[in-house]
């Protein structure tokens, strides 16, 4: 596996950050990587097929989208029949590929869907499951309804640092989803508490650059899936399964001349931070606003320098909102840290401890960018 490191030491903390890549393994030697990389492609096969089979069946909802499709959480965060049949198909692909060790982290579980009321929409559920099962003709089965809930309530698991675990967003940025905006297929794999595989499918994403085309070109064709394995690098291709390139983050080392993105919904990012931030770094493009971990993929080609994701004081970062696209970027050359330097650690379960947020970038803006986040960061407390 191919890691630089680089250390950066701040006046402000006492011990110097080690910016590296997640939380992964120490660089084997260039013999052995190929052999780590190769060791994963039975999951990698297994990962793409079922965020690519998720991705058309999201694909198919928002197409027609019906109100009676999309319920809201105890948290007052919506989730549709496509989050739902997303996380039954994966669970499902999963478990068929790896019948005797099959863990899985996932956002969704039945319990709305079982309450009195909720049969119709199960019954949508499998059908769409099902729909997508017959057309991808690998597996010979119909699954009943409460086969489908009990795929869903597969992704149970609590993670840790022991073995292996799947960890899945069946549709990260269910509110881009909604909006007919970006939305993406999130699925990881930790090994022994380190993110060693990654894809994400993005249905909504254009091939080309987002600087080149923008969101909504007409005449750009979408749909990316984005992959890596720890030691690989990083890929793209189409949705349709053609020849994939292999993917490199911007190399830009002038701040004045990155672009950066952060979360389109002001609730799930602090803008006025990331503002204050790209001030001091100096960038003169506005903020490029998507959701999800698009980002992640859009970045890991180099489409934009900089994401900053710094929610408000108390939220806690899922873990997977973040693994996919964390191993995506650092395979890709990237960094991926918290506020204070620190790597993603996505051993402790379902959720990340983390210094303030996280920010993204190459390795050449990355002790500028941090320089700039805790001077940001300084003066907004001292500010309130």
């Amino acid at each position: 596996m191919s890691i630089n490191w680089l250390r950066f030491v701040s006046p402000s903390l006492k011990k110097p950050p080690l910016f590296h890549l997640c939380h992964l393994p120490p660089p084997p030697s260039s013999s052995s990587a190929v052999i780590v990389a190769m060791s994963y492609d039975k999951e990698l096969a297994a990962a793409k097929k079922a965020a690519s089979l998720a991705a058309r069946l999201c694909q198919k909802v928002q197409k027609a989208l019906l109100q009676s499709d999309v319920q809201s959480k105890n948290d007052k965060s919506p989730v549709t029949v496509a989050d739902y049949g997303s996380q039954a198909l994966v669970s499902f692909v999963l478990q068929q590929e790896f019948p005797d060790n099959f863990s899985l982290v996932a956002e969704e579980d039945s319990k709305d869907l079982r309450k009195d009321g909720g049969q119709e929409i199960v019954e949508r559920i499998t059908k769409l499951v099902n729909d997508s099962l017959t057309i991808d003709g690998s597996y010979n089965v119909t699954l009943s309804t409460e086969d489908v809930l009990k795929a869903i309530d597969n992704g149970r698991s609590e993670g840790g640092s022991q073995g292996r675990h799947w960890v899945l967003d069946p549709i990260d940025g269910t509110k881009g989803f909604l909006r007919g905006d970006q939305y993406a297929i999130a699925l990881a794999l930790l090994d022994g508490g380190k993110v060693v595989l990654g894809v994400l499918a993005c249905p909504n994403l254009p091939l080309t650059s987002l600087s080149d085309a923008g969101q909504h070109s007409p005449n750009n064709k979408v749909g990316c899936l984005f992959f890596a394995v720890v030691g690989g690098g990083t890929y793209m291709q189409p949705l349709d399964g053609s020849s994939a390139v292999k993917v490199q983050v911007s190399a830009v080392e002038n701040p004045e001349e990155a672009s950066f993105f952060e979360s389109y919904e002001a609730a799930h990012s602090m803008h006025d931070l990331s503002s204050l931030i790209a001030q001091k770094l100096g960038v003169k493009a506005p903020p490029v606003r998507i959701d999800s971990q698009a980002k992640y993929g859009a970045l890991s080609r180099g489409d934009g320098a900089i994401y900053l994701r710094l929610p408000h004081k108390g939220y806690r970062e899922k873990i997977w909102d973040h693994a996919a696209g964390c191993i995506v970027v650092s395979e890709a050359g990237g960094v991926v840290t918290d506020a204070a330097g620190q790597p993603l650690d996505f051993s402790k379960g379902k959720c990340l401890d983390l210094d303030t947020g996280i920010i993204v970038t190459n390795q050449k803006l990355m002790p500028l960018l941090f320089n700039a986040v805790r001077k940001s960061i300084q003066e907004k407390a001292s500010s309130l």
